[in-house]
């Protein structure tokens, strides 16, 4: 029976990160034609392929009455993001330039945005006004980073991420559509899978979350940003992880409230995770912010944080 489980759990994995290969591609060609600064493309665009998979299972473990499995899947993925993923790419490149004010800004929204639903949860609910409040966040971060045309188009100067397009945009949004339905379908694998999971080894659903299913769903945006780190393209890499923790925390959880509000009766198994995860969202600010570079060095103290999350958290 368990190993059924996995079976499905590791599938319906697999076919998320397909599907959201598709959607990132075709979401980077259309907003390349639009010019877009490759820092936003990575941030909305690249983001989504991350972010979609946990939209459709917080949106499906809400219908389902399971809403605080959304909250642990959000904070999974982001410390991974925040820790693995950011090093990871700063090894391959040796250190990742960070000069652009909008890609601070970026970092600093991230801190905030990771930090805004520990802060609602005070009174052991994120409810559907606070569902508004983490919405309203996401569209207020938006409206400014379009308010201002030179923080999100190219000068006419500025080369093109890779050669001028001319999508064909019916097929790129077929394309978009066929991946949304393929993450939808995926997603109700990886719920079922979750809540048996949970019932057969006997832990909270919040923490099949958090270790199970954010890992799952951080694999597109880790595989995207290491392919980036390969190719040099920096600002997409900040821009991509950025965005996945920011539109997560924001957007996903704040809908998954609107629809169910997140009740956490018992938070002993999210403490330890909640801990690391801000710790390691601070780090990533203030590596930023500093030396306007993210080096190998720093790289190690992220690495460190999320071996030290899983001695901890497993005492291994």
């Amino acid at each position: 029976m368990l190993f059924s489980q996995i079976a499905i759990f590791t599938i319906s994995c697999l076919v998320i990160i397909i599907a959201s290969k598709w959607v990132i591609s075709s979401l980077g060609s259309i907003t390349r034609s639009l010019r877009w600064k490759e820092f936003v493309i990575a941030f909305f665009a690249a983001s989504v392929g991350a972010v979609l998979p946990e939209l459709f299972i917080g949106a499906k473990s809400a219908f389902s009455g399971v809403p605080e499995l959304a909250f642990g899947n959000v904070i999974g993925q982001n410390l991974i993001l925040f820790t693995f993923s950011a090093g990871i790419c700063a090894f391959v490149l040796k250190e990742i330039p960070v000069y652009s004010r909008t890609v601070r800004s970026g970092a600093v929204f991230a801190l905030i945005s990771v930090s805004l639903p520990f802060l609602l949860l005070y009174d052991g609910e994120i409810s559907r006004v606070d569902g508004l409040v983490l919405v309203s966040a996401f569209i207020l971060y938006t409206r400014w980073l379009f308010k201002d045309e030179d923080r999100f188009i190219k000068n006419s100067g500025e080369g093109d991420l890779s050669k001028k397009e001319n999508p064909c945009f019916l097929k790129n949004m077929l394309i978009i559509t066929a991946g949304f339905a393929v993450v939808l379908f995926a997603a109700e694998g990886i719920i079922s899978s979750a809540g048996e999971f949970a019932r057969l080894i006997g832990v909270p659903i919040g923490v099949v979350g958090i270790f199970f299913i954010g890992a799952g769903v951080a694999l597109p945006e880790t595989f995207f940003a290491i392919r980036l780190a390969l190719k040099g393209h920096s600002w997409m890499i900040l821009g991509g992880i950025m965005g996945a923790v920011s539109i997560s925390s924001t957007l996903v959880l704040g809908i998954v409230a609107l629809i169910e509000p997140i009740v956490i009766t018992d938070f002993d198994p999210y403490r330890t995770a909640r801990f690391f995860l801000l710790i390691s969202a601070v780090l990533f600010w203030f590596f930023i912010k500093t030396k306007n570079v993210f080096t190998r060095k720093e790289a190690v103290f992220l690495f460190t944080v999320y071996l030290s999350f899983i001695i901890f958290e497993f005492g291994v």
